[in-house]
């Protein structure tokens, strides 16, 4: 807990250092490789001035910028997954750990020629993420060995009462991907906090499970998940929905070839894929501690949407009021169309009645819990 009230800590401290200007370059706010590599003798600035010549002054103003508050494990995955897919011109890395922080920025920014990664930033100071097209929110509370993601609610809330406000105060134009779990109540206590409007507050939630439901299933008939068509709905944790409805392979539905699938009275017992889904994280934090590299890798999938504009339909964490007979504000995943603007439009799935009663059990399990919460 205490590394991870740090963390807010770090929003209200000021700690960029001084920096003489020494060269006509560095006078005209180009990048730097980072806060912590600025050479301080004045012979490498010379050798600078005698081998380049300024040209033109500017201002650089980063096109694609994302900020990741938290340098975890989680946080670390995420920033190499969207490092290696070149979706970023400047990436910004904010922990109150700072030798910790110090020591993944360098470790970066030594493979930046490897990625073409032009300006890789960190500070304890949320000033370097001013100006953030996207900002990651991993930082938070981990989940420890059995502990459910709703348990950690309170433990979270007051982490992100101080680090939103530090948000946007520097980036009110961002949209924001929470991670932190739970990551459904989370995102809410998000939208609450920043004010922004629903579109630009966006919850990891089901994209991770609903590539867990996939992969699994792909195993089960030897295909590869990526022509095993499914989705999993509501809640990222215990109370989430399979949808074996929609689930299909090269368009033909499961459904039609065993209409028991994925109830009790399936001989083949596929229900048991569902229960693997939110049994893995746990077995994984059982086994290594923490899970990392998947959620990373959804996250890059996630800003690839938002910042090129594809308008791919992802199962992430909005608000559902008004949908599917909920009426309460609560986040839930549901099919959602990504792009420069965050959440552009929902898909209207049609869900079977026990589909939608699920669906709705699961909203009344998060408003449970968010309607003790004190924002």
């Amino acid at each position: 807990m205490s590394r991870a009230m740090g963390v807010l800590r770090a929003g209200r401290r000021v700690g960029a250092g001084r920096v003489n200007w020494l060269c006509p370059r560095q006078a005209a706010g180009l990048p730097l490789t980072g806060a912590w590599a600025v050479p301080p003798v004045c012979k490498m600035a010379t050798v600078k001035c005698e081998l380049i010549k300024n040209f033109a002054s500017e201002e650089a103003v980063p096109h694609n910028k994302v900020s990741i508050i938290g340098t975890g494990s989680v946080g670390m995955a995420c920033a190499i997954s969207i490092l290696l897919r070149g979706l970023t011109d400047e990436l910004a890395l904010v922990d109150v750990h700072e030798d910790k922080l110090k020591g993944e920025t360098m470790d970066l920014q030594h493979g930046s020629p490897f990625v073409k990664m032009p300006a890789i930033v960190s500070s304890r100071d949320y000033r370097v993420t001013a100006n953030s097209s996207l900002v990651v929110i991993t930082a938070g509370a981990r989940q420890e060995k059995g502990e459910t993601r709703l348990n950690l609610v309170h433990r979270n809330v007051d982490i992100f009462k101080l680090m939103i406000s530090s948000i946007t105060q520097y980036s009110p134009r961002c949209k924001m991907i929470v991670v932190s779990n739970p990551v459904d109540v989370l995102t809410y206590v998000t939208w609450k906090l920043s004010e922004f409007p629903p579109n630009r507050v966006i919850g990891n939630g089901c994209n991770l499970d609903t590539a867990r439901f996939r992969f699994l299933i792909g195993q089960k008939l030897g295909i590869h998940s990526d022509n095993c068509h499914g989705w999993v709905l509501g809640e990222h944790g215990d109370s989430s929905v399979p949808m074996w409805s929609g689930v299909n392979v090269a368009g033909v539905p499961l459904k039609s070839l065993n209409s028991d699938i994925g109830t009790d009275q399936d001989p083949e017992q596929w229900k048991n894929v569902h229960k693997d889904v939110v049994a893995s994280a746990y077995e994984i934090i059982r086994m290594k501690g923490y899970t990392s590299w998947a959620i990373g890798l959804s996250v890059a999938d996630l800003t690839e949407s938002i910042l090129k504009n594809l308008r791919r339909v992802h199962p992430v964490s909005t608000l559902v009021k008004g949908l599917y007979g909920i009426n309460e504000e609560v986040f839930l995943s549901v099919p959602c169309i990504l792009g420069e603007n965050g959440i552009t439009d929902l898909i209207k799935i049609k869900l079977t009645t026990e589909e939608e009663a699920c669906l709705k059990k699961s909203a009344e399990t998060l408003w449970e819990i968010q309607k003790e919460l004190k924002l």
